[in-house]
């Protein structure tokens, strides 16, 4: 059995096929780690040990992480960025979909977090977290999203000071606008469009930003540099404009703040 000390570190990433999970998988490869990646496609770089598994199915992800627990000895750092996207009007949005998009992105995450657990004890290891800028900043008509990135950045907060004395470490990375093929693969309801004639401009104008947006390899590079870090912050953005962003809406009225996010996706 490998133990982290001889190989590099151990690096788990759900998602690790494409967009960020893919940049980040890279980034790690680079640093000299070993990459498992936990997603339903194989990535692209072979180098990644892909382990098949849907996140919505809770026997499976334990079994991937026993799995590695098994081959590698222990876990050092754990992304959980896998994610799908939905948009649309919340009275027209089905709530099967709005439950899917909690079922794979928060509940997905805690299926491989709870049992990879023990195995980050062992090693005081970090585990981030994929939110967004959605979680401070909700977007009219990408409400179920944001409220399931929002809810993330509940969770890191309540596990910093549950793990304290373990050793883990815990932080959220929140991308504002990058060019993936996230954007292409979002589920798009464009119905109730006659009753709210500012959905389908304010899904135009986010996927228009999302594709002129950062590269994935930016947001990468601080994954990495947060899991290097012995105390990282609970939330980390990427670049001065989406930090300033999150700064302000701390500092502004909520009422002020809504008015602008307002005229930026919804008039």
């Amino acid at each position: 059995m490998r133990t982290s000390t001889e190989q590099g570190r151990i690096v788990v990433i759900t998602g690790a096929s494409h967009g960020i999970g893919a940049a980040c998988a890279d980034a790690f490869l680079a640093h000299g780690d070993t990459v498992y990646g936990l997603c339903r496609t194989a990535p692209k770089d072979s180098r990644v040990r892909h382990i098949p598994v849907d996140l919505t199915d809770a026997k499976a992800a334990s079994a991937a992480v026993e799995r590695i627990v098994l081959e590698a000895g222990s876990i050092d750092v754990l992304v959980l960025n896998a994610g799908i996207g939905i948009s649309g009007a919340v009275e027209f949005t089905a709530l099967s979909e709005a439950q899917r998009q909690f079922d794979v992105c928060y509940f997905g995450a805690l299926r491989v977090l709870t049992p990879a657990l023990p195995a980050l004890r062992s090693r005081k290891g970090i585990v981030l977290f994929t939110s967004s800028v959605a979680a401070v900043t909700p977007i009219p008509f990408q409400a179920h999203y944001s409220a399931c990135k929002a809810a993330i950045n509940g969770l890191v907060m309540a596990l910093r000071n549950e793990l304290r004395h373990t050793g883990v470490r815990v932080s959220a990375i929140l991308p504002g606008d990058v060019k993936t093929d996230f954007t292409a693969a979002r589920k798009k309801d464009e119905r109730g469009a006659d009753i709210y004639p500012a959905l389908v401009r304010s899904v135009a104008k986010m996927e228009h930003d999302e594709q002129t947006g950062m590269a994935p390899e930016r947001i990468a590079r601080k994954f990495l540099s947060v899991s290097l870090r012995r105390h990282p912050k609970p939330y980390y953005s990427v670049g001065i404009a989406y930090q300033a962003v999150c700064v302000l809406v701390k500092l502004l009225p909520a009422r002020l703040a809504g008015w602008i996010l307002g005229l930026m996706y919804a008039k």
